[in-house]
């Protein structure tokens, strides 16, 4: 089963603040790009990493790659005008004439787990599409009118989705042949105005998107932890 991953790495990262995209913002001491490719990188380095960037970052990136040595092998491209435009142009870069997995991450995720990542892969290949998802943690609540009215929502019924988004290649070929509307919020989205089912694997809780500098805190305080504890 040949597999690809198309990370897409556009956004402007107003949220976050700084001068710095989000996704060149560093991560103990290296970009939260990098980070995020090194990891998928070490999870699976048969599979092929396609990273989407913004024209305007192609010549930062170059740079950043010299002086931090970032050697992880992958097909560098230029995004969109939009995440579904980027993801066209990662599809672009894949000319596999035969049946493949292809996956779609954010680059400000740099948490997924080898468990969610291989889990993912295996379901698309059964089942043409694939997601993470986890449970909601607090109570939910439905807008319902003026004043602040609101109500209950049963949290048992939704889930939070993540990524990687992972698909057969011929599925989400023919998903981005559509016209783009503004209903499509994700990669699961477009695939489901075709009137595919997308089946949801279980995420993991760390698998966080960096958007605000609180999450950069998070991210910090779990790279901290995740390295090996010296002997006393």
């Amino acid at each position: 089963m040949k597999k690809y991953l198309i990370v897409v790495a556009g956004g402007k990262g107003t949220r976050m603040g700084g001068e710095m995209p989000k996704q060149f913002q560093l991560l103990c001491d290296k970009p939260v790009v990098m980070v995020t490719l090194e990891r998928l990188h070490t999870i699976d380095p048969t599979m092929q990493l396609i990273l989407v960037l913004p024209a305007e970052h192609i010549e930062l990136w170059k740079e950043l790659c010299k002086e931090y040595s970032f050697a992880v092998p992958l097909i560098l491209t230029q995004g969109g005008a939009t995440r579904f435009h980027s993801v066209q142009n990662g599809l672009a870069q894949i000319d596999d004439l035969e049946e493949a997995i292809v996956g779609v991450h954010d680059g400000v995720r740099p948490f997924v787990s080898e468990k969610v990542l291989d889990e993912c892969f295996r379901e698309a290949w059964t089942h043409g599409a694939a997601i993470p998802m986890i449970n909601l943690q607090d109570s939910l609540r439905h807008i319902v009118g003026v004043n602040g009215v609101t109500e209950v929502v049963p949290r048992d019924r939704y889930r939070l989705v993540q990524t990687p988004q992972v698909f057969k290649l011929s599925l989400l070929r023919r998903a981005y042949e559509q016209r783009f509307t503004e209903s499509f919020t994700d990669d699961a989205s477009v695939v489901e105005a075709l009137g595919e089912q997308i089946v949801g694997v279980e995420g993991n809780n760390e698998n966080i998107k960096l958007t605000t500098p609180f999450d950069l805190m998070i991210a910090k305080t779990l790279m901290e932890c995740s390295k090996p504890q010296q002997e006393i």
